[in-house]
C-alpha cells in the first residue's frame, strides 16, 4: 500500500515494525513502510549506535520522500541479570537438586553457582522462585541471606553461562535504568528520538526517573513485562504516556493462561486513561521463518483490534525473519479485514474514555453527538503538544482523525496514535485562519470532497497546550457555521 503526501492508510490501528539485521537496508526500510508500517522500532538491546543512526535517517529521509511525520520508537535494553559462569560452561540440574547461589565470581562447581546480583539475594526469601533461561528451569529457593541464597530444582534441565534470571515474586531494588541505557538514551535524544520504551518497569518511580530525564524531548512509553508492574498498573499507567503489553517476558514470569487476562486489564486501563497502548510479541511469530502466518496468529491480532488497542507490533518477524515485508503486509490486511466486520465497532466502544467535569473533556463527549447527528468527512484536532488529538482519538470516533500541529515531533509521536493521520501544519492566529487550513488539508489529504463537513477540534489561545475548548462545524470549500 503505497503512500504520498495525499493519501492515508485505511485504516485505524497503527503498525510497529522492528528493524534489524533483515530490515536495516533502506530499500528494506521503505518497502515496509509501503507494507503498512507507521512506527518504527529501535531494538537498544542490539546493535551499535552507528547502526542505529543509519536506520534513523533512512526513516527520516523516507518521511521527507512521501510528506507525512513517521515516528521512531527506542526501545531501551532494561537490566539483564544472568548467572555467572560454570565449570565446563554448563551443568545438568535433576529434579530435587539442591545447590548454592552466591556472590563469588569463581565458576561454579559443586553445588555452587555464581549470581552476581545483590539486588536478587536482598529481595528474595525462602518459598519465592527463581526462573533460568526464560522459565526452562524453575528453582525454589529454600534459604537466603543477602550474599546468598540455597534453592531447589523444581525440574529437571540444563543450565548454562551466562543465562537469564527472571525473579517473578519480588520487587528488586534497583532501577529500571542501566548505565548502558543511560548511554544509549543520551544518543537517542540527541538524534530525535519519538518514543522511548522503557524495559523492566516494576514500579511508576521507574516511569517518573526517565521521564526527569526527557523532560520534554520526547514521550515514555512503560513496557508492562514484570508481575510487580501489574500490581501497580494505574498508577504506571497514570505516569507513562504510553503503554506496551510486552507478552513475552510476562508469559515468562507468570502461567501462560494468565496473560489473555493481563493483556485485556492492561488494555482497558489504557483507553480508560486516555493513553496509547501496543500489544507486542510473538504476534505472526511464525512468519519469522514462514510466508504465511497461523490462522490462531491472525486470531490474537484480531483480538486486539476489537479491543481498540492503538497499535500491534511486530519484533523478529521484520527484524530477523525470512519474511519482514509479507509480515507487515499480512499485518496489514488482518486490521483492516476486523476493523470492516460491525462486531468490532460494538466491542471497542464498550471501554469508554474516563471523562472529568472540565471543559476539555465537554468537548470530546460532544464530538460523537455531533458526528452521530451530522455525518462529517472527518474529525480535524488541531493541537500544539499533542493533547487535543489524545483525546479526540480515545474517544473513537468514526470519523478519520486529521491531527494538524505546527510542532514536528509532536506529529511524529501522535503517529502511533489510534485513527490519527498526523500532519504538520501552519501556525494560526483565529479562528478563521484554522478553518481554512483545516478545509484545505483535509481536501489535500483526501478525507472529504467539496460541501462536506469537518468537525474541527482545538484550544485557545492558540499555541497554549491543554487548553481545548472549541468545536466548529467547517464545510469544505464553504462558509463554515459555528457550534
Amino acid at each position: 500500500m503505497k503512500l504520498d503526501a495525499i493519501s492515508h492508510r485505511d485504516r485505524n490501528t497503527k503498525i510497529v515494525a522492528t528493524l534489524g539485521p533483515s530490515s536495516s537496508d533502506p530499500a528494506m526500510i521503505r518497502k515496509l513502510f509501503d507494507a503498512g508500517v507507521d512506527v518504527f522500532r529501535l531494538n537498544f538491546s542490539h546493535g551499535s549506535h552507528a547502526d542505529h543512526k543509519e536506520r534513523f535517517e533512512a526513516i527520516r529521509q523516507i518521511e521527507a520522500d512521501v510528506g507525512r511525520p513517521v515516528g521512531i520508537l527506542m526501545d531501551l535494553q532494561g537490566p539483564k541479570l544472568r548467572l555467572g559462569r560454570l565449570v565446563g560452561g554448563r551443568q545438568m540440574l535433576e529434579i530435587g537438586q539442591k545447590f548454592r547461589l552466591d556472590l563469588n565470581p569463581a565458576p561454579g562447581e559443586n553445588g555452587r553457582v555464581p549470581l552476581l546480583h545483590p539486588e536478587i539475594f536482598a529481595a528474595i526469601q525462602a518459598g519465592d522462585e527463581l526462573l533460568i533461561d526464560d522459565g526452562k528451569v524453575r528453582l525454589r529457593v529454600l534459604e537466603s541471606s543477602p550474599a546468598h541464597a540455597v534453592v531447589q530444582a523444581l525440574n529437571a534441565g540444563m543450565i548454562s553461562d551466562r543465562k537469564g534470571v527472571n525473579v517473578p515474586g519480588a520487587i528488586l531494588p534497583m532501577s529500571a535504568l542501566t548505565e548502558k541505557d543511560r548511554e544509549d538514551l543520551a544518543f537517542g535524544l540527541s538524534i530525535g528520538i519519538d518514543w522511548i520504551a522503557l524495559s523492566f518497569v516494576q514500579r511508576p518511580e521507574d516511569i517518573i526517573e526517565l521521564k526527569s530525564l526527557v523532560g520534554n524531548r520526547a514521550w515514555v512509553m512503560a513496557k508492562l513485562e514484570k508481575p510487580s508492574a501489574i500490581e501497580s498498573l494505574e498508577a504506571i499507567v497514570a505516569s507513562a504516556d504510553g503503554v506496551m503489553v510486552a507478552r513475552g517476558d510476562l508469559g515468562v514470569e507468570l502461567p501462560p493462561e494468565d496473560v489473555p487476562v493481563l493483556q485485556k486489564r492492561i488494555v482497558r486501563a489504557c483507553r480508560e486513561a486516555g493513553k496509547p497502548v501496543i500489544v507486542a510479541t510473538q504476534m505472526l511469530e511464525s512468519m519469522i521463518a514462514s510466508p504465511v502466518p497461523t490462522r490462531a496468529e491472525v486470531s490474537d491480532v484480531a483480538t486486539a483490534v476489537y479491543d481498540g488497542v492503538d497499535a500491534v507490533m511486530l519484533s523478529a518477524e521484520s527484524a530477523s525473519g525470512m519474511y519482514p515485508v509479507e509480515a507487515v503486509t499480512m499485518m496489514d490486511r488482518i486490521l483492516i479485514s476486523t476493523e470492516r466486520d460491525p462486531l468490532q465497532r460494538v466491542t471497542m466502544d464498550a471501554v469508554h474514555f474516563r471523562r472529568h467535569s472540565d471543559a476539555r473533556d465537554a468537548i470530546s463527549a460532544a464530538i460523537r453527538t455531533v458526528a452521530e447527528t451530522l455525518p462529517v468527512a472527518a474529525t480535524v484536532a488541531y493541537t500544539s503538544s499533542g493533547a487535543t488529538t489524545l483525546r479526540v482519538a480515545h474517544e473513537r470516533p468514526r470519523a478519520p482523525i486529521l491531527s494538524m500541529t505546527p510542532v514536528p515531533a509532536t506529529a511524529r509521536r501522535l503517529s502511533l496514535v489510534w485513527g490519527v493521520h498526523s500532519i504538520q501544519a501552519p501556525d494560526v492566529r483565529n479562528t478563521e485562519e484554522l478553518v481554512m487550513h483545516s478545509t484545505e488539508a483535509a481536501r489535500k489529504n483526501s478525507f472529504g470532497m467539496p460541501g462536506q463537513a469537518l468537525l474541527i477540534i482545538a484550544g485557545t489561545p492558540f499555541g497554549v497546550s491543554g487548553s481545548t475548548n472549541l468545536l466548529r462545524v467547517a464545510w469544505i470549500g464553504d462558509e463554515p457555521d459555528v457550534v
